[in-house]
């Protein structure tokens, strides 16, 4: 083949490569899933049995779960990975719920299960649920911890996976106990019992496109470490507290009985199983703290609920904190009022932050008077977190990501709201980040070659119509 028809081969096939490689990779490329929730109630029955005349048990949220509607627990901040070309997807959430029963004095119980962080992992026609599960068998009272069982088998059977959207949304899939989940649900259920449905909905993050690095302009002089940070104490530069004041009353508010709600103002957030307090202000020093937190929480509803919580101040004294906040109400009108202590020992700051993680609260007497009566002084109200930072570049914990809300869909069965519905004849589409339409990867590649095989054999046909050359025109 002369020189410059092979030229010509070589630069159309580059061509058609550098065509292809950018779309395969797109497509191949899976995408983060990051931010949501799944609802869960493990198995409903299972509850009533703990919380009920025989065991005489109860349960606790750890990690930011938290309830919703009549029997589920709702786990947070999904992670994961998604691609919409197979439909594989993973998810796994934060957040576990911790039973107890069957008391056998001080302070043991012959029941104590703990699940927690589920993940969710769907491929082709196959689902699984995953957990953690910290059990205590019934017989010997062995306690076992296991990470990441597949508990549960799911029904994703005529559900569509594939697809581009920014959202997965998966609507009360059937879940089946296995053999695995079985043992190590300290056999109170055998392999194929049917666990409570599972629901979940997740943010899918557009893919990110890869980007050569940017050569740094910085001086190196600039580029050296900063300074030590200041830790040892003084002015506080931002903090929150999160509270959720207590699990029992939010049922109640939210139930049958009261019919009520709650309304957050003034920058507070709502992070699922607590309400977030930010902007803190306010000094630290040698373990001792004295901050205040912006935003308010008000319930409502029937009976004569109307409770609001707002300025809400945290102090810690040798090694005893005290939560407290203006309180309206029944006989309040925004008084301050002492509403729960906790431990906070060793305080101490790490990395220019001072933390305290979901230290056991009791309510004060003066906590008491401001609920009417509805708990006595000393009974355990939710965990307090508080976190200030002392630095500016200090970063504080991240509230539980629930995600965007999802589509309320109107069939109780699993549904897929992935993206747009699959068309039957394959069509040019544009990608999800904006980029150019893409053809399907076969279809490109015909019709590049096609192009460079026409352009081959027209240069054939003119070679073949000039007279021979001679050999030293041949290259």
């Amino acid at each position: 083949m002369p020189a410059r028809l092979r030229t010509l081969v070589t630069v159309l096939c580059a061509a058609v490569l550098g065509a292809l490689l950018p779309v395969t990779a797109a497509h191949a490329e899976s995408r983060t899933v990051q931010g949501g929730r799944l609802d869960w109630g493990i198995k409903s029955s299972f509850q009533s049995y703990v919380t009920g005349p025989v065991a005489k048990g109860s349960y606790s949220l750890t990690g930011g779960a938290a309830t919703v509607g009549g029997s589920a627990f709702r786990f947070h901040s999904a992670t994961g990975a998604y691609d919409g070309d197979t439909g594989a997807f993973r998810a796994a959430f934060s957040g576990g719920v911790h039973f107890l029963g069957h008391r056998t004095g001080a302070g043991a119980h012959q029941l104590d299960l703990t699940v927690s962080r589920p993940t969710v992992s769907i491929s082709g026609s196959t689902g699984t649920l995953f957990v953690d599960v910290t059990s205590k068998a019934k017989g010997t009272g062995a306690v076992t911890t296991s990470r990441q069982v597949p508990f549960a088998a799911l029904s994703v059977g005529g559900i569509d996976m594939k697809g581009g959207g920014d959202a997965v949304a998966l609507d009360n899939l059937p879940a089946t106990l296995t053999a695995q989940g079985a043992r190590s649900f300290a056999g109170y259920y055998t392999a194929g019992t049917a666990l409570d449905p599972v629901s979940l909905s997740v943010d899918v993050q557009a893919a990110a496109r890869q980007q050569e690095p940017k050569p740094s302009s910085t001086p190196a002089e600039a580029r050296k470490s900063p300074e030590p940070r200041r830790t040892s104490g003084g002015a506080i530069e931002d903090g929150a507290v999160d509270w959720g004041v207590r699990r029992t009353f939010r049922e109640y508010v939210t139930g049958d009985i009261a019919d009520g709600e709650w309304a957050l103002t003034a920058g507070a957030q709502d992070g699922g199983a607590l309400f977030r307090f930010p902007g803190g202000e306010g000094t630290y020093e040698d373990g001792d703290l004295a901050a205040a937190f912006e935003g308010a929480v008000r319930f409502t509803g029937a009976h004569g609920l109307d409770l609001s919580l707002s300025a809400v101040r945290a102090t810690v004294e040798d090694g005893r904190g005290t939560l407290y906040a203006d309180v309206a109400g029944p006989g309040l009108k925004g008084e301050k009022v002492p509403l729960v202590t906790f431990a906070a020992e060793g305080l101490k700051p790490a990395d220019g932050l001072v933390k305290i993680t979901e230290a056991p609260a009791k309510l004060t007497a003066r906590g008491a008077e401001a609920f009417g009566g509805m708990y006595r002084a000393g009974t355990v109200m939710d965990p307090v977190s508080l976190a200030v930072a002392l630095t500016a570049d200090a970063e504080l914990p991240a509230l539980p990501d629930l995600g965007t809300a999802p589509t309320t869909s109107a069939s109780p069965q699993a549904e897929r709201t992935t993206g747009p519905e699959p068309s039957a004849d394959p069509v040019a589409s544009a990608t999800d980040d904006g980029d150019f339409p893409a053809l399907p990867v076969s279809l490109a590649a015909g019709a590049l070659l096609l192009v460079a095989a026409a352009l081959v054999a027209v240069a054939v046909r003119r070679r073949r119509a000039q007279p021979a050359a001679s050999p030293a025109d041949e290259g």
